[in-house]
């Protein structure tokens, strides 16, 4: 069954008469044109919660309030580059909350609003960079379906382990994605081969719904967006003839290639993206971690370095169904895009404060930590940030592997550093198998 959204019949409501209305109604009408600001901020919202949104204007209906929103909403709209499957173009509303939020990012490079460039040196900016990826990469696959918990993943991550099952696959496909963008791929122009690497690499030794490996779907796959509760579906994709038409306008909006009406900010190119790819929905799998991974590939690209800090799918992961039916208000109430833009920011700006909190919570204990461990057993920073991470779980460990890709070092340099702490006392190996684990001491509480 097709889930079709609940509009109100506002055929019978003329703009004409409705403006005339307010017009003869002065006392009435900054009453009732508050009401319509507020269906624009904090959240911009669809009928279905301006039905019941309160205190509403008297001597007004509804139903006319909603014309009223529309007309405003249609005043104010742009034409975005991207079009449905009818031909007809997606338009989005610059909403007021965007212009400070946008201008603290720009005034801040893109990266100070997160965190101070001064504060982060080179094993810092490794440490945060691991964290941000293996977050992201964990989210993004647990909302297409991977059963794996967020503690077992980062485990298999940090050990080097390699996946036992499809879910397992599809995290470290998504990490080593993401790594890649951030170290090579950030470089490149977007390109159909690039698209379709990038896709090879996220379903990397995976299965589509249909046992096949994933791959660029035909018309006869019949793809469909279900919500696997109510079996309703949200999305059918739109033929391929379609499809191969905006992929290149797709592409060539994601290099800057493609004029557009008015400037478009980087971040909202990016939640375009990310809209766009998930609507056109080209391959039999795999697409809405491409979309996401788009996101951060344009991003990144235009110099907004911090976004690779910010896990976003772990905050999207949080409210699966408003992502969802950020979409679908998107492409059911007159090709609206704002809603899509609007949940994006709303996480994005989640997402910028909970990694404030992290970042604030680590440098105050990395402070005591640091000034204890350089003075009186000369650790490096690489060694006390590791006795940080270990000291708030003990089931935590570490390998020389793990070590070394979390702070970009060689073998010789880990083996060196962990070394060190054993005969200090801050870690003891267990041999397990092949590998060797480290885990920490009660030794570690002196640094407090």
């Amino acid at each position: 069954m097709y889930f079709e959204l609940k509009k109100p019949d506002l055929s019978k409501i003329k703009e004409r008469n409705l403006i005339q209305s307010l017009s003869e109604n002065s006392r009435n009408k900054e009453i009732i044109f508050d009401f319509v600001k507020k269906t624009f901020e904090p959240e911009y919202i669809y009928w279905d919660n301006v039905k019941y949104k309160e205190p509403a204007p008297v001597g007004i209906t509804k139903e006319e309030l909603w014309k009223l929103v529309k007309i405003v909403r249609g005043s104010q709209s742009i034409k975005s580059p991207i079009k449905n499957k009818s031909g007809d173009n997606f338009k989005w509303i610059k909403i007021p909350c965007l212009e400070e939020f946008f201008h603290e990012i720009d005034m801040n490079t893109g990266g100070e609003l997160f965190v101070r460039k001064s504060d982060i040196d080179k094993q810092n900016k490794q440490k945060l960079i691991s964290r941000g990826i293996m977050e992201e990469a964990i989210a993004s696959s647990q909302l297409e379906g991977a059963a794996t918990s967020r503690q077992v993943a980062k485990r298999m991550l940090r050990d080097g382990r390699k996946p036992r099952n499809a879910s397992e696959q599809m995290i470290v496909n998504s990490y080593l994605s993401m790594r890649e963008i951030e170290e090579k791929y950030k470089n490149e122009k977007m390109s159909l081969p690039l698209l379709l690497e990038l896709h090879r690499m996220i379903t990397n030794e995976t299965k589509d719904d249909e046992g096949d490996r994933p791959r660029l779907r035909t018309d006869k796959d019949n793809i469909y967006v279900i919500d696997k509760a109510s079996g309703n579906i949200y999305h059918e994709a739109p033929k391929v003839d379609f499809v191969n038409k905006e992929l290149k306008l797709l592409i060539n909006f994601a290099n800057d290639e493609l004029e557009t009406d008015s400037f478009v900010h980087p971040v909202i190119k990016a939640i375009m993206l990310h809209f766009w790819l998930g609507y056109l929905h080209p391959f039999t799998d795999g697409n809405g971690r491409l979309a996401r991974l788009l996101f951060y590939w344009y991003l990144i690209r235009k110099g907004y370095w911090a976004f690779v800090y910010l896990p976003i799918s772990k905050i999207i992961k949080k409210s699966p169904n408003q992502y969802k039916m950020a979409y679908v208000y998107s492409e059911q109430d007159d090709n609206d895009l704002t809603y899509f833009i609007d949940y994006n920011i709303r996480k994005i700006k989640l997402a910028v404060r909970d990694f404030s909190e992290y970042l604030e919570k680590e440098s105050w204990g990395n402070i005591r930590m640091k000034k204890a461990g350089e003075l009186k057993y000369k650790l490096n920073e690489r060694q006390i940030y590791l006795l940080r991470y270990l000291s708030g779980d003990q089931e935590e460990r570490t390998t020389q592997k793990m070590h070394m890709n979390i702070y970009q070092i060689t073998k010789m340099t880990a083996g060196k550093d962990l070394n060190i702490l054993v005969q200090k006392g801050f870690l003891r190996p267990i041999k397990k198998g092949r590998n060797i684990y480290y885990y920490g001491t009660s030794k570690i509480k002196e640094l407090f």
